[in-house]
């Protein structure tokens, strides 16, 4: 048997991550530079961000991009866990092959498909029944969503079919109603599921560029377009300091939650002790 060598594999390892961090450790440091050029240092400077701060296309785009963000997170993982609930704890029941196929199939149908089916979908729903008269954000929340509540489906199906159900089996054996007992036990066990796929959601919302290009129209523009579309005319000093905000509110909040689920998983340890 070939015992693997260690130091290969560190040394791997070690390639694989300088190839990852490199670049967005460099576009840090070089946000803070005070030449034009991006790839040229001419010195320290906090222009780049001042700039952000009166960039008014930037800031509307941002702030539509948190928004749609955020209730996609929440919408998402509300019908998310009804759903993954469904597929985990109801077993078989007619059309669960359908529901099963409706739920996975935004996992695999290429996001472009996605995009042109639902501004077709709107584009008739407009002719037809007047609503939506514009694409705009409801059109991006709702294209979000669709895609959002496959993955926080599959994340809270795992999690329950992995959970021993011996405890809420034990609150309905006291007389709880099913409906106590999923709020009371059920989502307090899978709290850690229910973070994941906010977060996921939340990342998948905010970083969206292929939907949001088809369902946008005047007005709505999210911040991943207005970056794509500034970014294909040249590099921009402005964009290196943009990205080192979202990379330092991203790693911030991946702490956070983190430690959250670490604490509720020690309480949770030490109940069951």
């Amino acid at each position: 048997m070939i015992k693997p060598n260690r130091g290969l594999q560190v040394t791997l390892l070690g390639i694989g991550f300088l190839f990852l961090y490199i670049p967005i450790i460099s576009l840090a440091v070089y946000s803070f530079n005070a030449s034009q050029l991006v790839t040229v240092w001419s010195g320290f400077s906090l222009k780049w961000y001042a700039a952000l701060l009166q960039d008014d296309e930037l800031i509307d785009a941002a702030v539509l991009s948190l928004k749609v963000a955020l209730m996609t997170a929440f919408a998402s993982v509300v019908i998310g866990t009804w759903a993954g609930f469904v597929l985990a704890r109801m077993g078989r029941f007619r059309g669960v092959t359908l529901f099963n196929g409706l739920i996975s199939a935004p996992l695999v149908i290429p996001e472009v498909i996605q995009g042109i089916s639902l501004l077709l979908l709107f584009v008739e729903m407009g002719n037809l029944l007047g609503w939506p008269g514009e694409r705009g954000m409801v059109t991006i929340l709702i294209g979000h969503i669709m895609l959002c509540v496959s993955y926080v489906a599959i994340v809270i199906q795992s999690r329950l079919r992995g959970m021993n159900p011996s405890l809420e089996e034990a609150a309905l054996d006291l007389g709880a109603t099913p409906v106590r007992v999923f709020f009371w036990i059920t989502l307090p066990l899978i709290s850690q599921a229910l973070i994941s796929g906010w977060l996921l959601s939340f990342t998948l919302s905010i970083d969206d560029v292929v939907t949001s290009a088809f369902l946008s129209g005047p007005g709505s523009t999210t911040l991943p377009l207005v970056v794509f579309s500034r970014v294909r005319l040249g590099l921009n000093p402005e964009m290196n300091a943009l990205a080192t905000l979202f990379i330092s509110v991203v790693t911030v909040g991946v702490v956070i939650a983190n430690y959250v689920m670490q604490s509720a998983e020690r309480r949770r340890v030490a109940l069951a002790v």
